[in-house]
């Protein structure tokens, strides 16, 4: 058992993918519970979207995702967050708007550069790819997600739960949106290369939702959700190894088989009562 265990560490490349899979599994599941009590699902599904153009120039111009990881996130949480606030056509539809239209821009800028970028790999994840740059990428941006999250946590979570107390109370209401924004969407583009565009929505909401089924408290879904986060990347990193499969929809799946275990326990415990 043993054995089957540490067979993938025999390779360096399974100790950089497990290195980046775990802080990714940090980064995004830490940020899930803020994320769903603020409705700010379709939002960060847009700034995974919105990252495309930016990934094609920064190729064109001889750039990793990894070396575009933080101005990319800031240029789009800036970018995202000012439209939304300034737009009077509705926050779902401005995210619409952006979300589509930066896409389209994305697959044109990769026509018109004529820039080598493998589609799939940029969808859906590659993980096994990651070089030892994007594992100090990654682990620096994790590392700096989590201490911003320590740093502010309360301002946060009253900001979170109540905006217009936080601002009665004084707060720089504007600051904190900015903040997290800022915060999301490096989680979300250090995550791409983990599980992909279009997978990084279900790897930041599902360990958060699981959680949140069988836990009382905003802080102890954190906690719990930082737990099924790290262990539904690691796991799937391994049933990718050991069965061939494409590591970010495995680590995805593994992320919904667990809601559905700690919803069914919701439910018993319902019944129960």
């Amino acid at each position: 058992m043993i054995e089957i265990i540490i067979e993938p560490f025999k390779y360096e490349f399974m100790m950089r993918s497990l290195i980046t899979a775990t802080a990714s599994g940090i980064m995004l599941s830490i940020l899930g519970p803020f994320a769903i009590n603020r409705n700010m699902g379709f939002m960060a599904d847009a700034m995974a979207h919105a990252t495309l153009p930016i990934i094609a120039v920064g190729v064109f111009l001889g750039f990793s995702i990894s070396e575009l990881g933080v101005p990319a996130s800031i240029l789009i949480a800036f970018f995202l967050g000012y439209i939304i606030k300034n737009s009077n056509v509705g926050e779902d539809t401005a995210i619409g708007i952006i979300f589509s239209s930066f896409f389209a821009l994305g697959f044109i800028l990769i026509s018109i550069l004529n820039v080598t970028i493998n589609l799939e790999d940029l969808l859906f994840g590659q993980i096994l790819a990651v070089s030892r740059f994007d594992v100090f990428i990654v682990t620096a941006m994790c590392i700096t997600v989590v201490s911003l999250i320590i740093i502010f946590f309360k301002q946060l979570l009253f900001y979170s739960f109540d905006p217009i107390g936080a601002e009665v109370k004084g707060l720089n209401t504007n600051f904190l949106n900015y903040l997290f924004l800022v915060i999301l969407s490096v989680a979300i583009v250090a995550s791409l290369q983990t599980v992909g565009i279009i997978l990084v929505l279900s790897m930041l909401l599902i360990p958060a939702a699981a959680s949140k089924q069988i836990t009382n408290t905003f802080v102890s879904s954190i906690y719990v959700s930082i737990l099924f986060g790290v262990f539904s990347s690691v796991s799937g990193l391994f049933l990718s190894y050991f069965f061939n499969l494409p590591s970010g929809p495995t680590m995805s799946m593994v992320a919904t088989f667990l809601f559905v275990v700690c919803f069914f326990v919701n439910q018993l415990k319902k019944t129960k009562i």
